[in-house]
């Protein structure tokens, strides 16, 4: 037979142990901002985390990027090796384009990438390319990826814009 149960101590730690959860609970409900992710909301609901304010936020068809070298926000200057990767059909022949924007989304310098990988694939692609800074106003800008569309029909455009300043 269970003499957990049975023996007055134990009873007695357990019911010590239950009554410091229950403080130690209602402690934290007291500040959910430190012990709760900032993802959970006052009403229970689940929502993804905005890492940065909205100017800082890659847009455009961001779910087309799989990955990219420089962060939204990053400072750069001079001539920047970069590498990505993107899904759902940028390239042609292996191109893709990467250009420089200012601040209201207006070419500042046209530039193209190069896959490291199969480009004719429906998977993600890699691809490299140098971008030059040189020259270029400093402050606000974008770095855009663009599909390389010979068609050139504006419904078949996509555009990636990451936010960037130049140094």
């Amino acid at each position: 037979m269970n003499k957990f149960f049975g023996s007055k101590l134990n009873t007695i730690l357990l019911l010590v142990l239950v009554v410091l959860m229950v403080v130690a609970i209602n402690y934290m409900r007291q500040d959910k901002a430190k012990y709760l992710p900032p993802f959970v909301q006052q009403n229970g609901e689940n929502k993804e985390p905005d890492k940065q304010p909205p100017a800082l936020q890659i847009s455009g068809n961001k779910a087309d990027l799989v990955s990219f070298s420089v962060t939204p926000g990053q400072k750069v200057s001079g001539k920047l090796d970069v590498t990505g990767s993107v899904k759902n059909n940028y390239f042609f022949e292996g191109n893709i384009g990467v250009d420089i924007l200012d601040a209201n989304k207006k070419l500042l310098k046209q530039g193209h990438g190069d896959s490291t990988t199969e480009w004719m694939t429906a998977g993600p692609v890699s691809f490299k390319a140098t971008l030059d800074f040189t020259s270029l106003p400093k402050g606000p800008s974008f770095i855009q990826i663009r599909n390389d569309n010979p068609s050139g029909l504006p419904e078949n455009d996509k555009f990636i814009w990451i936010p960037i300043v130049i140094e």
